[in-house]
């Protein structure tokens, strides 16, 4: 299956024959593309090249993806079957992406997500949450700190936001596809989010530990990327919370509302620890690759769209202004979250990028890639930028992690999956709601959001 994804896109802009289709990668990031791409044609490019990152570069005994992928082969060997289970949620919506845009074959992507469901029910589970981070060989935890090698409630929330996508988009399919839809079934109903309680407390925790049981103490508090994890605990059949979790919990008694604009913007929420700009944009991704706001709302948010969508203005308004002075930030170079930096001296970190606090003049494209749906003009305008302007900045998996003008055109060739991984169903809700509508019309989900009080215009939730 190696370079099919590149092959059937390019035929499918009729550049290629369907015969040479898979030659032409050989040609470079433009291939054989002469004439200026349509932006649905620069849509279809960078989906399936997020896609790549899920599919060529998956870890090869799982399939699942590997934390993260580095073109300069920074990493030794071992370090190519470290798997993310959260990023690999997003890798599940990322292959639904493929499988209806035909850039990978449905009969592929089956048998590939029916080897990544066995490999789950076999993996290491606490209480029936996976770790952050899997041994893709063996299945065994891989420690992501010396007190988190245990369950990993909020990495597990992602997903499963991506299982019950892929239960969802097969469940009526022939018998092998209603198998696969049944084994996604299975594991989500698998996790024990009420145990995540620590014993009944109206709030739900992140990690847990078999060795250090519940000593890194982090409840789950609003309002950051963690949203989801509430809507499933919520949710679930057998493992469910009640409403008074959610409220006490979450949102803190309702205190975590706010009265402040910026940019004459209303925030809506108390973003954690980033009160004044909203924090770096994960937090509107997140959560919402397979959660639909738009027409949602609960009791404190009238809009969780108008929420995200001020959220993702603000941090571009932050950098057309560019306060800092950063050289490069434009209409079309913008965006701050998460991901690899530029460290002082010159070497590669990791950094949570956002307006003012953390402002190191590094754009991360999954930023506003991934905020398609809310900014779709100035998102393509970036999406342009890129693929017209800046090839250096685009790899073998699209866009790189991180990218700088300011310092002289930095980039760094390594990927995240957690960053990678919310390009394509991004798009995809923007283009279609595919992720959007599975994620919904899911009899659970709409139960759990009525049992928390949230209501949907869009999906007919009341």
């Amino acid at each position: 299956m190696k370079n099919i994804i590149t092959g059937i896109f390019l035929a499918s802009l009729g550049l290629v024959s369907c015969k040479t289709a898979q030659s032409s990668e050989n040609k470079g990031p433009e291939g054989s593309q002469q004439k200026k791409m349509t932006d649905n044609q620069l849509m279809d490019k960078v989906q399936g090249d997020a896609l790549k990152y899920f599919w060529d570069f998956a870890e090869p005994n799982s399939k699942l993806g590997r934390e993260r992928y580095h073109e300069d082969n920074i990493y030794p060997d071992n370090d190519k079957h470290v798997i993310t289970t959260g990023g690999s949620g997003f890798g599940l919506m990322t292959i639904l992406v493929g499988v209806d845009r035909k850039f990978i074959p449905r009969q592929e992507a089956v048998k590939r997500l029916t080897t990544i469901a066995d490999f789950l029910e076999k993996a290491d589970r606490f209480h029936g949450a996976w770790p952050h981070w899997i041994n893709g060989e063996t299945g065994k935890v891989v420690p992501f700190g010396k007190k988190d090698n245990g369950g990993d409630l909020v990495e597990t929330a992602f997903l499963t936001q991506g299982i019950i996508c892929v239960r969802e988009y097969f469940k009526n399919g022939n018998a092998e596809e209603k198998a696969l839809a049944a084994k996604m079934d299975k594991l989500w109903k698998g996790v024990e989010w009420n145990w995540y309680t620590k014993g009944g407390e109206k709030v739900l925790y992140w990690h847990w530990s078999p060795s250090y049981g519940w000593e890194m103490n982090f409840p789950l508090e609003g309002y950051n990327e963690c949203l989801i994890t509430y809507v499933l605990a919520a949710a679930s059949p057998d493992h469910s919370i009640d409403s008074e979790t959610y409220n006490k919990g979450w949102t803190r008694n309702g205190t975590y509302t706010t009265d402040r604009t910026k940019y004459g913007l209303p925030l809506y929420v108390k973003h954690n620890y980033a009160e004044e700009f909203g924090g770096p944009l994960f937090w509107s991704q997140y959560s919402y690759l397979g959660l639909d706001p738009r027409g949602l709302s609960d009791k404190y948010v009238k809009s969780y769209w108008d929420l995200n969508r001020n959220h993702v203005l603000i941090d571009y308004k932050y950098c057309v202004e560019n306060p800092l002075g950063f050289k490069g930030y434009s209409e079309k170079y913008w965006g701050l979250t998460a991901g690899y930096t530029r460290n002082k001296d010159g070497s590669v970190g990791y950094a949570a990028h956002q307006p003012m606090k953390e402002d190191l003049g590094v754009i991360t494209p999954t930023a506003a890639l991934s905020s398609m749906p809310y900014t779709p003009k100035e998102s393509t305008a970036f999406l342009r930028f890129l693929y017209e302007e800046k090839p250096n900045f685009i790899g073998q998996a699209g866009p790189y992690d991180a990218t700088s003008i300011n310092f002289d055109d930095w980039t760094t060739p390594r990927y995240l999956a957690i960053d990678q991984g919310t390009i394509a169903p991004m798009i995809e809700n923007y283009r279609s709601g595919l992720l959007w509508n599975l994620f919904m019309n899911a009899p659970e989900i709409k139960n759990g959001l009525k049992k928390i009080g949230f209501k949907s215009t869009e999906h007919k939730i009341q």
